[in-house]
């Protein structure tokens, strides 16, 4: 019997190490899928149970089961479960006696991160209304224009925000658009207080016949894209990709007794939907503010006892660039869920901050494909596998950088791209993965939707990023079309020109786009860089970095020195603006440097050089 014990022990020990070393991540695959198809299983529940179960009677539920539970902290106040679900029971009611709100009516929140947001959300959802989440940063004529496209006839405002609005409420009263104020009291004529009447409402539960229409399909929400080239795009975001987006904490191993912590704007699909309707549909508690600090980061996280925190863009590079402390590893974060960090900081992050599992994201708003990796492996933005691929179809095509376009076939197919190829990634549009689209913009629609791609008549969802899938079926994010662009016949990767850049010690953030040049084909690396603090631009360092990690055709020929970049609300760089002011000292007050060659470092670009530039007499 024990000679049989130590072979079975021998065997399974085999079995292991043989697992670890032709497959190391058969483990952390294996309990993916688990989650992942039972998610799915709760999602196909909750398409067919009726009445329908929506992410607010997953709140009610959470409220009726722990209604002491805090829910909520805000700037040293606490909220719990039944206190929100109380407010949001006055807000739902006092809309609904001023207003006049049915289900169906569609309503603006231009509202900061607060308290404030979450319970009006709620309140609108227990009234069946659609919301739309308007980025506050915007203003005038992108106000106007995302207001617009939601079709609301109601705008819910805050007293901070209340200049904003004021500026464009001519037009808002010509169109009927009823403002409201989280105030007890307005003097502008065109704009109502409000919550002098949510004080005065009953907290009584609102009755489930109020929404008695909305379905999984029913459309929840309307959130922008960043606008990163041209105005914002209001996405349709339907209940059923609410429940999909709130999953996403499951599926990286957030539990009911983790605490999450929001720093990024609501108004955000990472905010929203992957912090607030993910910590509803754990169950767990959320410390929300009311804009990112990296000096404050940590402190909070070790006041609150937070264990999961959220990144988006180059937040974690704010965080890396904070002094050195020797507290730095004590704090109880033991996952990070986001999108967008660069590899070098990824590492330095866990090297400073200690052993916390980044769950790296690929996804997008209206996008009905995403990935996440869920192994830690480092710069990667996701991990395929056959059960992701079954539910959720999709594929990287070969695509013409030059001509911006899917390369096809003598058929009129497109091609697919090889294994550890950069390639567009297309999602196949399914009733199972389906591209609902953007509100009142059917041209930028059917713009994103890409036809007869593998076969004739099919469908996809265009979503416009170059992608690459390596030989162990890790996915990394390459670019974006219209970031990546060409010259001398190569493709130039923006992000990673960006990465060598910020490796020259006086930089703190590259921005690299490309621009035109008279005489020639293609665009020319340009970049526009902002200078660490008591920093001067180090002519011959950048020159050194960019010559020993990029081939010729890949470094910037320009460089243009800022004080800061143009970003949008959630850390996307903006490049239109610069790419049509181009590299003309004549017209550009920031400073200017150009890599020559024959020197051997940049050097400053005068009209001279500029002149013969453009008369051809300086090779490129």
């Amino acid at each position: 019997m024990y000679i049989w014990f130590t072979v079975l022990a021998g065997l399974a020990i085999l079995s292991f190490s043989f697992l670890k070393t032709f497959f190391p991540y058969f483990g952390e695959d294996c309990a993916y899928i688990r989650r992942s198809i039972k998610l799915g299983v709760r999602l196909l529940k909750y398409k067919k149970i009726k009445p329908f179960y929506s992410i607010l009677d997953c709140f009610l539920d959470a409220a009726q089961r722990h209604p002491a539970k805090i829910f909520l902290h805000f700037e040293g106040r606490e909220y719990s479960y039944g206190d929100v679900d109380k407010q949001s029971n006055k807000v739902a009611r006092a809309l609904q006696a001023e207003a006049r709100l049915k289900e169906g009516d569609s309503v603006a929140l231009f509202l900061a991160n607060e308290p404030n947001f979450v319970w009006t959300w709620l309140g609108l959802a227990k009234l069946g209304c659609p919301v739309a989440l308007l980025n506050f940063n915007i203003r005038s004529k992108s106000l106007l224009h995302c207001f617009s496209c939601c079709g609301a006839k109601v705008i819910i405002i805050c007293p901070e925000l209340q200049d904003a609005v004021e500026e464009v409420l001519p037009t808002l009263r010509e169109q009927g658009i009823s403002v409201y104020l989280l105030s007890d009291s307005c003097s502008v004529k065109g704009i109502n207080s409000l919550s002098d009447k949510i004080a005065q409402a009953s907290d009584q539960p609102m009755s489930r016949d109020l929404r008695a229409n909305v379905n999984i399909r029913s459309t929840a929400l309307y959130i922008y894209t960043s606008g990163t080239t041209g105005l914002p795009k209001a996405a349709v975001v339907t209940h059923e990709r609410v429940w999909a987006a709130s999953f996403i904490q499951g599926l990286c191993g957030v539990t009911a007794d983790d605490v999450f912590y929001i720093n990024l704007p609501l108004y955000h699909s990472a905010g929203f939907l992957i912090g607030m309707s993910g910590a509803i549909e754990r169950g767990i508690t959320i410390i929300l503010r009311k804009k990112f600090s990296a000096s404050q980061f940590w402190d909070d996280c070790r006041k609150y006892n937070v264990t999961v925190m959220q990144y988006i863009g180059e937040t974690m590079r704010y965080l890396c660039n904070t002094p050195k402390k020797d507290n730095e590893k004590n704090h109880k974060v033991r996952i990070a869920i986001g999108n967008g960090v660069r590899t070098d900081v990824w590492s330095e992050f866990l090297n400073r901050f200690g052993d916390i599992k980044v769950r790296e994201l690929y996804a997008a708003t209206e996008g009905n494909i995403g990935f996440i990796n869920y192994t830690s492996k480092i710069g990667a933005v996701g991990r395929a596998n056959f059960v992701h691929r079954f539910f959720f179809p999709y594929t990287l095509i070969k695509f013409d950088i030059e001509k911006e376009e899917p390369v096809r076939n003598s058929q009129g197919l497109c091609i697919e791209a090889a294994r550890g190829e950069t390639g567009l990634l297309v999602g196949r549009i399914t009733r199972r993965s389906p591209f609902v689209g953007y509100a009142g913009n059917q041209q930028q629609t059917e713009k994103k939707r890409l036809r007869d791609v593998l076969k004739k008549g099919d469908l996809y969802f265009n979503t416009g990023d170059l992608l690459r899938l390596d030989h162990e079926n890790f996915v990394y994010f390459q670019d974006r079309v219209g970031d990546t662009f060409r010259w001398k016949g190569e493709n130039v990767a923006t992000s990673e020109v960006a990465d060598i850049l910020t490796m020259a010690h006086c930089i703190l953030e590259a921005n690299v786009y490309g621009v035109k040049v008279e005489g020639h084909e293609g665009r020319i690396g340009m970049a526009a860089v902002t200078l660490k603090e008591g920093e001067d631009f180090d002519c011959s360092d950048a020159f050194k970095q960019v010559v020993n990690y990029l081939p010729a055709y890949a470094r910037p020929r320009f460089i243009r020195i800022q004080p800061c970049l143009e970003m949008t609300g959630t850390f996307k760089m903006k490049k239109v603006k610069l790419v049509e002011e181009g590299f003309n000292p004549a017209h550009i007050k920031d400073l200017l440097y150009f890599l020559d060659p024959e020197k051997k470092t940049y050097v400053p670009l005068t009209d001279t050089i500029y002149r013969a530039i453009a008369n051809r007499e300086i090779k490129l």
